[in-house]
């Protein structure tokens, strides 16, 4: 098999990948998507280093080198044409295309029937103000996030239409979505890990405010995952077509669970310190049976 890693930033992730796919026996070639090139004229015009005018059987993803609009639309063009040409992509650019796009998230989500927190999604501050005017209130607010955006960054309550930014602030994307309190007070919510189709592992994300992300402070602690959220989780990845995915829950408050968001390309490190499954190996292992699954040969009958 040939096989690409892209893994252009955290060297903790990348070095367990690349353990998890050594000891599968596989060398991959590292490389990012900054360094594809399309060159017509001869041969297959989309070139990957490291694989001399081939592609690669698999890439196996877990950044994608950041740039502007136009880059970034590039190299998710490159990984449409890899998927087109047969390649075995994890995760697909549409499923990534999916996540990112917490409206067209939310949309699928909700499309599946699966429990998640009202949320509307809005172009211009005069909508979000009716919104804002209608649902939100001091102690009941509304949460204000980025349309793309990951790790807790730019999260806002609103608890009144003046709370509300400049439509350059967002993008022009207002993304409005009901805060869910804990009955206890905590600050709280979960994060489940999704491979394949199955939930391996889960924790616990404790803050001391309402922004729980390991990235902003959150304290990632054990969880015995009960299997109705192990069920809600791979249910929400599998509605947004992810292959891997962090999925954060938060409890409803009548004793059950909601989808908050599903993430493509989600970080592990806080959720290994508290689970045993070793989570680069459960992704690798499901990466290359898909490929091997792509791959093999096909019995001809004579």
């Amino acid at each position: 098999m040939r096989i690409a890693l892209a893994a252009d930033n955290g060297n903790w992730h990348k070095s367990r990948l690349l353990a998890a796919l050594r000891a599968q026996g596989v060398e991959p070639v590292l490389f990012s998507l900054a360094d594809v090139t399309i060159e017509t004229g001869a041969g297959e015009p989309l070139r990957v280093p490291g694989f001399d005018g081939a592609l690669p059987d698999g890439v196996l993803l877990r950044t994608i080198a950041g740039g502007t609009f136009e880059a970034t639309t590039m190299r998710l063009g490159v990984l449409h044409a890899l998927v087109a040409a047969g390649c075995v992509v994890w995760n697909s650019p549409s499923a990534i295309e999916r996540s990112v796009d917490k409206a067209a998230t939310s949309l699928l989500i909700a499309r599946a029937g699966l429990p998640t927190p009202q949320t509307w999604v809005v172009s211009t501050r005069e909508a979000a103000s009716t919104v804002a005017a209608r649902e939100a209130r001091p102690g009941n607010p509304l949460v204000l996030k980025p349309l793309f955006g990951s790790q807790g960054e730019g999260l806002a309550l609103i608890e009144r239409p003046e709370d509300l930014p400049e439509e350059d602030a967002v993008s022009r994307v207002y993304y409005l979505q009901r805060y869910v309190p804990r009955r206890d007070g905590l600050w709280r919510d979960y994060r489940v890990f999704v491979c394949d189709g199955r939930a391996v592992a889960g924790m616990i994300r404790e803050g001391d405010g309402w922004i729980t992300n390991v990235h902003r402070g959150g304290r990632p602690l054990p969880w015995a995952m009960p299997a109705v959220a192990a069920e809600l989780a791979e249910a929400a990845a599998a509605a947004v077509g992810v292959a891997y995915s962090g999925v954060d829950l938060v409890e409803d408050g009548e004793g059950g669970y909601a989808v908050l968001e599903v993430n493509s390309m989600p970080a592990w490190s806080g959720l290994q310190t508290v689970c045993e499954t070793d989570i680069a190996a459960s992704v690798v292992r499901g990466f290359l049976a898909a490929v091997r699954a792509e791959t093999r040969p096909r019995l001809v009958v004579a």
